[in-house]
């Protein structure tokens, strides 16, 4: 686990960052899965992940791309409250440009604090990441495969 510096005002915060290596991640509380949604066009396709958290720990997200040499951030998702399974979508072709994506999760009564409890951080597209033609075969893969992954972490 890596500890990211935030400094809001004069305080510094150690938040901790995780790197999810592949299409279907967990720990720290969170589970996260990845899917491609193939479109007719690839400027439709998109990148699709299904986060469930425990919201005993976790009551916002966040999301940032960011590119990794000029550190320049591009907000993906704005803070917004979330529940024990959100879904997130992300047009595929701006991976080209802002590689890391970053999921910030906020606990609990922090909605309006400035540091998230941890970051989930990917760099790009996961290799593993399956490509789906439909929204239904979106729907059911990401489903069975949260479901499969909490199974084995009992």
């Amino acid at each position: 686990m890596v500890f990211a510096c935030l400094v809001a005002g004069n305080a510094v915060a150690a938040v901790p960052e995780v790197h999810g290596t592949s299409d279907v991640f967990s720990g720290e509380g969170v589970a996260v899965a990845w899917a491609v949604l193939r479109a007719a066009n690839e400027d439709d396709t998109k990148v699709v992940l299904r986060i469930d958290v425990d919201t005993k720990r976790y009551a916002a997200l966040a999301a940032d791309g960011v590119d990794p040499f000029s550190k320049e951030r591009k907000p993906l998702v704005n803070r917004q409250p979330i529940g024990a399974s959100t879904t997130v979508r992300f047009v595929r072709k701006q991976f080209a440009e802002f590689p890391r994506t970053e999921l910030q999760l906020f606990a609990p009564g922090a909605t309006q604090a400035l540091t998230p409890s941890v970051i989930v951080y990917y760099l790009g597209v996961p290799d593993t990441t399956p490509e789906l033609s439909s929204e239904p075969a979106l729907e059911a893969y990401l489903a069975d495969r949260l479901r499969k992954l909490k199974e084995t972490h009992k």
